[in-house]
């Protein structure tokens, strides 16, 4: 069995998570993002890179977080989690998602649900009492990862203009 689990996020890692995000990104959302905001937002990891590197250096605060996920010492995966910042939740209660990928060629083998579950013991340890991710509407598969995780949308909808109106629904969770 491979050595497998969730930490934290080092500078060293950075590399890593943006490569993954790329990745991610262009096998998740190719089916519905227009193409050109798609391949604007991947042409690169070097952006990502330096934002992942000011998110574990330079963290607004504790309830800040970058982890990681690992097997045989390679980062496999990653999640990003802040206090949420929609103006009709409370940053004191309430947590977000804010990203969470896995390698597509390492989708399936556990990665993402150990994240999962390092994600929402950190969140109850900050004293959060409701976590939220904004997913678009036609991520089938993210959906269908967090749906039997507890997920659900909580009726909070955006839209975002790429080239053409793009939709977004807020989901949310106990933490409880």
């Amino acid at each position: 069995m491979a050595d497998v689990g969730v930490r934290d996020a080092t500078l060293s890692d950075t590399a890593a998570v943006a490569e993954i995000q790329v990745l991610a990104w262009k096998a998740a959302y190719r089916p519905f993002m227009p193409e050109e905001p798609l391949a604007e937002m991947t042409a690169s990891a070097a952006p990502w890179r330096e934002r992942w590197a000011e998110a574990v250096t330079a963290p607004p605060s504790p309830r800040h977080r970058l982890l990681v996920a690992v097997a045989d010492g390679m980062v496999t995966g990653f999640a990003a989690f802040a206090p949420a910042s929609d103006p009709d939740l409370s940053p004191e209660e309430d947590a977000e998602l804010i990203t969470l990928a896995v390698d597509p060629a390492r989708a399936r083998e556990g990665h993402g649900s150990r994240l999962m579950a390092a994600v929402a013991d950190l969140l109850r340890e900050h004293s959060f009492r409701t976590a939220v991710t904004w997913v678009f509407t036609e991520d089938t598969g993210m959906r269908a990862f967090l749906e039997p995780a507890g997920w659900a949308p909580d009726g909070a909808r955006r839209t975002l203009a790429l080239g053409r109106p793009v939709e977004m629904i807020r989901m949310h969770t106990s933490l409880g």
